[in-house]
């Protein structure tokens, strides 16, 4: 039980990170050369990927 609450809160830690982290990429850091900032948003991409696949799969399990 405890270890299904622990993935679905790391599951949400990573999507509410990766949101926060593309949102200061492309509003805060605005000095920052544009291949910097699109590697950045990149990153941000994939973690809510990752975040996102692994909801599915969650799911999917318990279905």
């Amino acid at each position: 039980m405890w270890q299904k609450v622990g993935n679905w809160a790391a599951v949400a830690l990573v999507g509410g990170f990766s949101l926060l982290w593309t949102g200061v990429v492309l509003f805060a850091v605005e000095p920052s050369p544009d291949w910097v900032r699109v590697t950045q948003v990149a990153f941000g991409v994939l973690l809510a990927g990752w975040a996102a696949h692994k909801t599915s799969s969650m799911l999917r399990r318990t279905a």
